[in-house]
């Protein structure tokens, strides 16, 4: 762990910024590359009220030694650098030793460290720059820092401030940028309790990109990675298809070694890049990181250190342009909605199975209807309607001479000639008998029982009266 020191006069006449706290989103930026330039893989940033009644910024880095923490509140104390000359290889985010105490001037401060080698870590309240308390406390490995009521000292400046909502989307912007540069850092923001980002730190920065901005802009962004090894240029990210494209420069998000800038090169790089895809009066979306060598940017130029300066202009904007355009004519500019992903997701599988079943079936084992076939001995071919076999699954039903086919066990029995022949004559036999009785009926009309000999007696009459006798 390096030591805390405070700069020579000579180095801080050529360094020194006057750096001055704006808004809740400058503590959050100062305290969070802090965290980073002290090796931290998970960090967590809790606000309030859009950080003006509380801002928490919790790492797991290195921490503060005890004997150095009072000395890390003092103005232009730091560890990054010793003297001016460092500034050509920095590598750091920070490296005035500006942002504690311009912290504490306007806040209550509360500082929890401890660092891996000791037992137990120390806790360090300062208000207004006036030291309130020191002791001794248990705590993890790392820094938690907690600063409330932002202005309290100053009203004139707490009234300049924007509502706690504008606030909290100016640290949200930062966070989400911060967390898409480090993917391999663990980031979590909350606002008044409620998580609004998580990320794994696995390193993936597509996976980011999904959290921050939906899966609909991230596969519609095309993956760039452009080497110069002359100069020792790198550059990688992420830019958008035109039809994601937006009417501001909001998103074009810019990195250099690792950093958040504004660069007007770099800028105007990118936007000549898309010249000939994008319509008047419209932006790109890109994320992308250039990597250089320290010697050739100078980030002492803004008192935020936003801004960075090339050695070589030129050779940076025909870098990027070029890389721009050629990533951008690779490939087909059709967009890709989150359906169409799904699709070609669901036809992978499809692909999948059918590899998968096309393997199986070139291994040397039987099917299910191969092994019944095996076992039958049936003759191979009669499943091709050849006439060779017996299917073992067919249904074996009688046959029939004249069908040759089989007979159904459903079919309608019907009786053959001969059995319909006596049938025939059995109800001849009965219509006869019934006609014979019609004619001997034993009833009269007025259905009285009366014998045959009385009936043969009386004469049968016609319709005229007269004897049919």
């Amino acid at each position: 762990m390096k030591e805390i020191h405070v700069l020579e006069q000579t180095t801080i006449d050529k360094i020194a910024a006057g750096e001055v706290v704006e808004r809740p989103g400058s503590i959050v930026k100062e305290l969070c590359e802090n965290a980073l330039d002290a090796g931290a893989t998970a960090l967590t940033v809790e606000i309030r009220d859009g950080g003006i009644s509380m801002i928490r910024v919790t790492d797991n880095g290195e921490g503060i030694d005890p004997t150095q923490v009072r000395r890390a509140f003092l103005r232009h104390a730091t560890s990054k650098i010793t003297q001016v000359d460092d500034l050509v290889s920095i590598r750091s985010f920070g490296f005035r030793g500006e942002a504690l105490s311009s912290i504490c001037a306007v806040s209550r401060v509360e500082l929890i460290t401890k660092v891996r080698e000791n037992l137990t870590g120390v806790r360090y309240k300062i208000e207004g720059g006036s030291e309130k308390l020191f002791e001794e406390v248990g705590a993890p490995a790392g820094s938690t820092f907690i600063v409330r009521d932002l202005f309290y000292n100053t009203p004139a400046r707490r009234k300049f401030l924007k509502s706690a909502q504008t606030e909290a989307g100016y640290i949200s912007d930062f966070v989400s940028r911060l967390a898409m540069s480090h993917p391999h850092i663990s980031v979590k923001f909350m606002v008044n309790s409620t998580t609004r980002l998580s990320t794994s730190g696995y390193g993936s920065q597509a996976d980011v990109i999904n959290a921050v901005f939906g899966r609909e802009v991230r596969s519609n962004l095309i993956e760039v990675e452009q080497k110069e090894e002359a100069h020792g240029l790198l550059l990688k990210g992420w830019i958008g298809k035109p039809a994601v494209s937006r009417g501001n420069r909001t998103c074009e998000i810019l990195y250099v070694n690792g950093r958040l800038v504004y660069n007007s090169i770099f800028s105007k790089a990118v936007e000549e890049g898309y010249e000939t895809f994008l319509m008047q009066h419209r932006f790109p979306f890109v994320i992308l990181q250039l990597t250089l060598p320290g010697s050739d940017v100078d980030v002492n130029v803004h008192p935020a250190k936003a801004q960075v300066r090339f050695t070589d202009g030129p050779l940076i904007f025909d870098f990027v342009k070029t890389a721009v355009k050629e990533h951008l004519t690779r490939r087909e500019l059709v967009v890709e909605s989150a359906f169409q992903n799904q699709a070609q997701e669901e036809a992978a599988k499809r692909e999948a199975r059918k590899r998968a079943l096309e393997a199986q079936k070139a291994k040397d084992v039987p099917e299910p209807f191969e092994t019944l076939r095996r076992q039958h001995n049936t003759p191979e071919g009669y499943l091709n309607g050849a006439g060779q076999g017996t299917s073992p699954y067919a249904r074996q039903y009688p046959p029939q001479e004249n069908a040759g086919q089989g007979k159904s066990p459903f079919a309608r029995q019907w009786p053959s000639e001969e059995a319909a022949g006596s049938s025939r004559e059995k109800i001849q036999a009965a219509n006869q008998f019934l006609h014979e009785v019609r004619q001997l009926s034993i009833f009269d009309q007025d259905n009285h029982i009366h014998s045959p000999e009385k009936k043969e007696s009386q004469p049968l009459m016609t319709e005229a009266g007269e004897n049919r006798s």
